[in-house]
């Protein structure tokens, strides 16, 4: 039997575009995970939609440290899976989701405090919410694209969480297409608040969207959490 339990349910975001959500809860008789002081939840934002991203390639992480004892979300953003409306090429549209999602789960699973994981380019759209959203208290990027040509769809993202205060931990491959490590570092250089890093020697951007890397994604945000 598995130690953790998935359920579906529908958000609305602000502008009346419904979320097909999963919440993939702890059995009450499971291990829990050190959270870092209790009531805390992770909510994980996809990558981009206009390339297919969609909940289920965070699955394997969801799945996984529910299986650890933390509660996790997931959700298709708008025009993802079974959500309505039509994905934005910026991904400014997708925050109002991201805002909605958290939003809820702190009103309807008893959150007090939110862990944000953004992967590929749903870590800049995540990265836009974390400062409109008080319950959350840390953010953990999977291949944010800093790169130049990345940057002219996401760029105006960079600032938000950049200059938030809250603490964020970026996790890298170090042969991702999209992003160098140098660029990396010289974004982060200048960063205000916590600001760590993990890089994934010779893996890629798009490998670490894969299930081969779930494993390592959920100690890194574990150890993160543990230390918030």
């Amino acid at each position: 039997m598995s130690n953790y339990t998935v359920e579906s349910c529908k958000v609305e975001s602000a502008d009346r575009v419904v979320l097909h959500t999963r919440l993939f809860k702890p059995r009450e008789d499971a291990g829990r995970a050190d959270d870092g002081g209790g009531g805390l939840g992770v909510v994980l934002v996809h990558p981009y939609t206009v390339l297919g991203g969609c909940q289920a390639l965070l699955r394997g992480i969801a799945s996984e440290l529910a299986g650890r004892g933390l509660l996790a979300v997931t959700f298709d953003m708008r025009g993802a899976g079974k959500s309505t409306g039509r994905p934005s090429l910026t991904g400014f549209a997708e925050v109002k989701d991201v805002i909605a999602v958290c939003k809820w789960a702190c009103d309807n699973l008893s959150l007090r405090r939110i862990l944000l994981v953004g992967s590929s380019a749903g870590a800049p759209i995540a990265g836009s919410a974390v400062d409109q959203i008080e319950q959350v208290v840390g953010y953990v990027s999977i291949g944010y694209p800093f790169g130049m040509i990345s940057s002219i769809l996401f760029g105006r993202h960079h600032k938000s969480i950049l200059q938030s205060p809250k603490p964020k931990f970026f996790i890298m491959g170090t042969r991702d297409g999209f992003t160098s490590v140098k660029q990396l570092e010289n974004k982060l250089s200048g960063a205000a608040g916590r600001v760590e890093k993990h890089l994934i020697e010779g893996a890629g951007h798009f490998q670490m969207e894969g299930p081969a890397f779930d494993a390592q994604m959920v100690s890194i945000i574990l150890e993160f959490i543990a230390s918030l």
